[in-house]
């Protein structure tokens, strides 16, 4: 249960996160659902940085779902080879596009249940892809930023990401959840680094409870 005094403290960092963050958005380059769910199983283990470098040439290569169900496993491996772990992302990649073409007639479902029935994709996977290529709210996505900054901002005191996304999505507004991670994954990049935050810099640090929690 969230106190009143509880409210009002998440209130204000959802309010000096807007503030600071107006630009927050997902960091994957795409123009539809594929090319984001492509982009989010090449993001495992990898920087989003490289995955859009990886993509930009990838991206006009492979138009459509049928491109990669058709395509040997060994020239997409060639092709995403420097996002690393290429072999199961390309495996995966296939196998997923498959079942979209016999499925789905070659389009990305837009529901959780369905989502994380396809290889390579995951609760947070598909949450990445309902809510920024569906504008769907189903739910928060944890990743490592977010986990961490749950975590020093009292929001959570868990470790598991579904544990840490079911407490957010208890404290959190369903309204900002989609951009509430995008900021979190902001201010964990620039000022609340794992290694050394930078709390004199933190717009937060009046609101945050468990500095230096991990």
């Amino acid at each position: 249960m969230v106190d009143a005094d509880e409210k009002k403290r998440i209130k204000t960092i959802l309010t000096r996160l807007r503030k600071a963050y107006p630009e927050a958005e997902c960091s994957l380059t795409h123009e539809n659902p594929l090319e984001l769910l492509v982009s989010t199983i090449l993001s495992a283990q990898c920087t989003d940085e490289r995955v859009n470098l990886v993509t930009r040439s990838l991206f006009k290569k492979y138009r459509d779902a049928a491109d990669y169900a058709r395509v040997s496993q060994e020239a997409l491996e060639k092709d995403i080879q420097s996002t690393g772990f290429f072999r199961n992302k390309a495996k995966s990649i296939r196998e997923c596009c498959k079942i979209l073409v016999e499925q789905y007639d070659g389009k990305v479902p837009n529901s959780m249940e369905a989502l994380v029935a396809l290889p390579g994709i995951g609760r947070k996977t598909a949450n990445v892809i309902l809510g920024n290529a569906f504008g769907v709210s189903d739910g928060i996505v944890v990743d490592t930023h977010v986990g961490r900054l749950a975590r020093r901002l009292g929001l959570s005191d868990h470790k598991n990401a579904e544990k840490i996304e079911t407490d957010l999505t208890e404290r959190i507004p369903k309204k900002d959840w989609v951009v509430f991670s995008h900021q979190l994954i902001y201010h964990g990049r620039r000022v609340c680094k794992s290694r050394k935050p930078d709390c004199g810099a933190c717009s937060l640090e009046s609101v945050c409870p468990k500095m230096g929690v991990e």
